[in-house]
């Protein structure tokens, strides 16, 4: 394991990429950023660019109109890098899963490395998520 790879593995950045839906997803990952689950003792950080990210964290069901544009900001992320879908909806697309443009699941669009189920996750499930990602980025 190369010297940027155990750093990135000691401090991940997250980099939360909200595709559409309910928001309740996106209220459950703030949560467990917050002092109360203290996700900062696996040196967890949320960060704005892509550039600087090592996990993205998508919320929502895909759809069409942000379907390149998440593939873009995938691209973007420098290696190693790693997808953690949470919720239900990029799963299968949950309550939007037979709407014209939702495009379910996630996999088929961009690698995910771990899917948190739930409608929402609890942040125990998304920060339990993050340290099984944590422990494969170095391999």
């Amino acid at each position: 394991m190369g010297l940027t790879t155990y750093f990135r593995k000691k401090s991940p950045w997250l980099l939360h990429f909200n595709s559409g839906g309910c928001n309740g997803c996106d209220i459950e990952l703030l949560a467990a950023l917050t002092p109360r689950y203290d996700v900062e003792r696996f040196g967890v950080k949320l960060k704005g660019s892509p550039r600087h990210a090592d996990i993205m964290v998508v919320t929502g069901p895909v759809t069409k109109q942000t379907r390149e544009r998440l593939i873009r900001v995938y691209e973007q992320m420098p290696e190693p890098k790693a997808v953690v879908a949470l919720g239900s909806c990029p799963a299968s697309g949950c309550a939007f899963h037979d709407c014209y443009n939702t495009l379910a699941p996630l996999d088929k669009h961009i690698p995910v490395a771990a899917y948190v189920p739930g409608c929402p996750p609890r942040p125990e499930a998304i920060i339990f998520a993050l340290v099984k990602v944590l422990e494969g980025m170095g391999k």
